[in-house]
């Protein structure tokens, strides 16, 4: 069995997954605050104040501390030059192996959150589907960009 890749996405990456979360939990803060709302206001049964208080502390603790922190630690990649191999997983650990020569195009994104942090995702376009890079240095993601395009455009004329 091979190593596992080598490289691991930034440390900002993580802070950025962490901020997700927060976003995510302040919505649903918004939602349970309605739902308490209404419980008051409706006289709903007093359980929804409780049900809603255990799903704001669950996504505090899942959302913002525990998932995007395993998430981090299991990201993994590494390119050569015949392909790129990419781990990723939460609880269930998916390790792909794309060829080179099954590589149409390499593009990067960044959304503001991600500008913010100086960080940009790479998709890499195969015919059956897009695998994605996510929260690499700006520098890094397009110097990784050029060097896939050009391992690509080297294996496609060896075939």
């Amino acid at each position: 069995m091979r190593a596992q890749p080598k490289h691991q996405i930034s440390s900002k990456g993580l802070t950025v997954w962490r901020v997700y979360g927060v976003i995510q939990t302040v919505i649903l803060c918004i939602v349970g605050g309605a739902a308490c709302y209404g419980t008051y206001y409706f006289e709903w049964p007093s359980f929804i104040y409780f049900i809603a208080g255990a799903v704001v502390v669950l996504s505090i603790i899942l959302s913002i501390w525990l998932f995007p922190k395993i998430r981090w630690e299991r990201w993994r990649y590494e390119v050569r030059e015949h392909e790129i191999e990419v781990q990723h997983g939460l609880f269930v650990v998916k390790r792909t192996l794309i060829p080179m020569v099954r590589v149409q195009h390499v593009d990067t994104t960044q959304g503001p959150i991600l500008k913010k942090y100086d960080l940009s995702n790479i998709s890499i376009s195969t015919a059956a589907t897009v695998h994605t890079i996510p929260a690499l240095i700006m520098d890094e993601a397009d110097h990784l960009r050029a060097r896939i395009s050009e391992l690509a455009r080297v294996a496609e004329d060896d075939v």
